[in-house]
């Protein structure tokens, strides 16, 4: 988990998920370990309770004292600060309730969440994704690693799909699917794509551009040197240089009120000819560059041929 944690912070660590995800296993577990240990005390604060519970004697071992709180509106800044009064814990752990809206959580000033995990249980992802995505999208938005266990019996094809899905919803996070056997290999996995990744130039359906921008944000090197072709609206900045714009696609990961731009950097030398909301059908070879916004090397366009094009009404959809 994080380290080099603020001596004028309290440090949170945040493990979410819907019911029996696995969630109270993962902390008992973590808490347990060697890397985990800490000298000082800690609050386990658990906004769920599941058939899984605590063991008081692992509690006591680790110096953790938990809180079980039922009711969201109780989870003010008064009340954590109260609780950090009364056990004057070195960190505080959430064991968040998945069907509490996390983006309502209000931590007080000088708390700060150092890690977020998801747990996901992927034999009922499927029906939590369908019905209850924008609190699954809470959840995900700010996680650093997202665990999807119990992926016993799943088809690669469901299982890449799942990715992206998570994806789509946690952009900068690690994923990890298991199985009974330990941790999935997702290098692996057999992906049906819906084009042809040897063709001359890839020609994107508008209904791929999402699938082509998951898998080539997760697998830059498969696409590194191809040629793309899609249709796009165009994102422009005074901060970009002349001949650079953004075509990308709107897209709407958990609800109406969740939109996201989803593009690549492109050079063009007639950027310029260019203006935001213009639509243009891009034809580009795909290279690798280090980027601020990445983090590190991500894609890159490199336009070969870029012209007018008619606007695509549909936003890209996971």
């Amino acid at each position: 988990m994080a380290n080099e944690i603020d001596d004028n912070v309290m440090p949170v660590f945040l493990i979410n998920g819907f019911l029996e995800a696995g969630k109270t296993q993962f902390l008992s577990f973590t808490m347990d370990q060697d890397y985990f240990k800490t000298d000082g005390k800690t609050l386990l604060i658990v906004c769920e309770e599941g058939e899984e519970e605590y063991s008081d004697r692992m509690l006591k071992k680790n110096r953790t004292a938990a809180v079980f709180i039922d009711e969201q509106e109780k989870l003010t800044p008064q009340y954590l600060n109260e609780l950090e009064v009364i056990y004057q814990p070195e960190r505080v752990l959430i064991e968040w309730n998945g069907m509490w809206n996390q983006d309502e959580l209000v931590l007080p000033e000088d708390w700060m969440i150092y890690q977020q995990i998801t747990i996901i249980d992927g034999s009922t992802f499927e029906l939590y994704s369908q019905n209850m995505k924008p609190l699954l999208g809470a959840m995900l938005r700010g996680s650093e690693l997202v665990i999807v266990n119990r992926c016993d019996g799943l088809a690669d094809d469901k299982l890449n799909t799942y990715r992206r899905s998570i994806r789509a919803m946690s952009r900068d996070s690690e994923i990890v699917m298991e199985d009974q056997d330990g941790e999935i290999d997702l290098a692996t996995l057999e992906e049906d794509l819906p084009y042809d990744l040897n063709a001359p130039v890839i020609e994107l359906r508008p209904e791929d551009y999402g699938i082509w921008y998951i898998d080539c944000m997760d697998n830059p090197e498969r696409y590194k040197g191809k040629t793309v072709e899609f249709t796009a609206m165009v994102l422009k900045s005074p901060k970009f240089p002349k001949d650079v714009f953004v075509p990308g696609r709107m897209s709407m990961t958990c609800c109406e009120a969740d939109m996201t731009f989803l593009g690549f950097m492109c050079r063009w030398p007639g950027a310029e000819n260019f203006r935001t909301k213009d639509w243009v059908t891009v034809r580009a070879k795909i290279g690798i560059e280090y980027q601020k916004d990445y983090h590190g090397e991500g894609p890159v366009l490199y336009g070969e041929q870029v012209k007018t094009a008619k606007e695509i009404k549909e936003v890209v959809q996971f």
